[in-house]
Parts: structure tokens; sequence; C-alpha cells
């Protein structure tokens, strides 16, 4: 949805629509030409910045809830200030970045702990609900493997993928098989641990069909037939989480909002976010070619109960290709600023952690 050219307006009626939207932002109360005048050091009179939203009015920008009531912003006067007028707060920006950096569990953890690390200083951060995606289901890498054997018998393989997801799966070693020592069986370990590491670093685990495993020699084929099966079983059960779920943090502080202080509201919002989820995830991941925040406001939201509120979304990436999102929703009545500056700084973070 386009927004009327800024070009239309002259600089006193961009500086009064700036004025009237930063207001109403902070108070949620209809605002008056008098407080504008007298709060933002606008140094015209009163009635010059009642003639000029008079303007603003006229051009769907402004409007008033009541004969005698001051003025609000409409969607379409959100939508100007956000595309032409809005700079996103970098201080924010910078503050979120540290809080991230500083307080995220260890990267090599569950990539869940990751995600909800970050849903919850976006939320704190914005004063928002932060909605982050599980990410869309690309093909992992491999990025370290190791086999200990943990018995006579028995040998425990371990892959660590791009995301320092890890999986293990226990090989049984065949009664048939001429006994080794546990030193010759370290040996072979070894031997076929740095094979293995030297061949799918940084391949997926579909390149075991172009490995030359004869190079390893023939006193190792018996186990090497035993490792293809175990790595293929773990290839067949280990997919990565599709984006068919989401993480939600900040929920309590969206509904202190007085946007939200109808009950029938607020049941609205709940079955949505727990009960019909898929109806929420197309619209986070829209447009996935996007490399920059989106914002939608208001009627440019097809979900009745997120209809007054605006999604501000951002994808984050791997190798390069965007996987998942990161979003916040709140009242059209929100601190566009501040929530693209989040929203930004969380998806460029998530993006560098996933790629290390």
């Amino acid at each position: 949805m386009g927004s009327l050219p800024v070009s239309r307006l002259t600089a006193r009626q961009q500086t009064i629509l700036s004025a009237t939207i930063r207001h109403y932002v902070r108070t949620a109360e209809p605002v008056g030409s008098k407080a504008l005048a007298e709060q933002y050091g606008l140094s015209v009179s009163a009635a010059t910045v009642r003639n000029a939203m008079g303007v603003l009015e006229r051009a769907g920008l402004l409007y008033q809830p009541h004969t005698s009531a001051g003025r609000v912003p409409s969607d379409g006067g959100y939508r100007l200030y956000v595309d032409q007028l809005m700079e996103p707060d970098r201080a924010l920006q910078r503050q979120t970045e540290q809080q991230l950096s500083q307080h995220l569990p260890d990267r090599r953890q569950s990539l869940e702990a990751l995600l909800r690390g970050a849903a919850q200083i976006l939320a704190s951060l914005s004063g928002y609900l932060s909605l982050i995606t599980f990410p869309l289901a690309l093909e992992f890498q491999v990025r370290y493997l190791q086999l200990v054997a943990i018995a006579p018998r028995q040998v425990l393989l371990t892959v660590v993928n791009d995301s320092y997801e890890t999986q293990s799966a226990v090989l049984q070693l065949p009664e048939s098989d001429p006994d080794l020592d546990a030193d010759q069986l370290d040996q072979q370990l070894l031997l076929l641990s740095n094979f293995l590491n030297q061949e799918l670093q940084g391949r997926s685990l579909q390149a075991l069909a172009s490995l030359d495993w004869f190079a390893l020699g023939t006193e190792l084929q018996s186990l090497a037939l035993i490792l293809q099966q175990g790595l293929r079983d773990l290839e067949q059960r280990w997919q990565p989480t599709p984006a068919t779920s989401f993480l939600v943090c900040g929920l309590a502080d969206l509904l202190r909002q007085p946007e939200f202080n109808e009950l029938q509201q607020v049941q609205a919002l709940l079955e949505l976010l727990e009960g019909e989820q898929t109806q929420l995830l197309p619209l986070m991941l829209a447009d996935p070619a996007a490399d920059q925040v989106r914002v939608r406001i208001g009627a440019e939201l097809p979900l009745a109960p997120i209809r007054g509120c605006s999604l501000v979304s951002a994808f984050y990436c791997r190798q390069q290709q965007p996987v998942g999102s990161v979003s916040l929703i709140g009242p059209t009545r929100m601190l566009y600023e501040n929530a693209v500056a989040a929203v930004e700084a969380t998806a460029s973070y998530l993006s560098e952690a996933i790629a290390s």
C-alpha cells in the first residue's frame, strides 16, 4: 500500500504530522492544536497548527474520533510517517545489539534457546509482542563429526551441524567381526573420523553417496559399512525444524496497552496466537526476497484480531537465504522508530549467530 507523496505537504505540515503522531503514541489521547503548539516548539500559534491539522485531515492523514475531540493519526498518516518522515532509532539499535550479544545463551546451545532468548530481549526492549519463527527446513551442513568407542562392540557417532544442533547414534559392531583391542579400535575410529571430517565438513550428509570409501583401505571396510548405515539413519531422522511455528514473548506488555482493554479483543488475539498460528505465519514469512524491515499497518493486515495493530517484520538468513522471521506486533499507535530499529538489529544478529 502506497502513501501520499510527502512532497505534497509543506515542511510545516510534515512537522505537525510528525508531532501529532509522537504525541498520540505517547498519550493515547486525541491531540489538540494547543497541546502541539505548546509542547513541540513549533513557533506558531495554535490557530496555525489547527489550520494545518485541518489540511492533514482532508488529506486522510488525521481524523477526529469525535466531533469535539482532537485528532488522531489514520493508517495513512502512519504509513506516510513510516515511509517518508521517520528515521529508525540507531541508539536503540545499538542497545539491542549489545543486549543480544551479552545475554543470549552460548551459540553452541540449542537453536530454540537462541531464538527464545532473542524473542525475550526484543519484547523487553520494545514493549510489544515479539514473534520469531523457527527456520525453514534447509538442508543442514556438517560442522563436526566424532566417533568414540563406548563399549567393546559399541561406537557412539556424533554429528554437529552448522546450527550447532547435535544428533547421535550408537553403532553396534557385529559379533562376527574379529576382536579388536581398545587401542586398535580407537585408532580405526580416529582414521574414520578424520576422513569424514575432511570429506563432509561444510557439506550435507547427502554427500555420503559420492565418497570414495575404498581410499580407507581394506582393513576399515567392515567398520565403514556400519558407519555409512548409521549416517544414513541420521540423515533420515534429522530434519531441521520447519517454520510451522514461532516463539512468542511480551504478551503481558501488549495487553496493558489501552487498545486491548476489551475482553473480546484479548480473546481474539489469544486464539490467533495459540490456535491459529498458520494464519499468522504467511504474514510473517511473506516476500522472502525482501532485504529490509517491512511494516504493515492496520487495515493492511487481513486478520481481524490484529486489524488495529501493526506488524513489523524482517528476515534472518542462513547462507544468504531468508529462513525465518523476526516480528513485532503492537497497536498502530506504535513507536515505529524503536520497533524498526529493534527488529532490524535482532534479525541481523540471528543471521550472524546461525552462520558462525
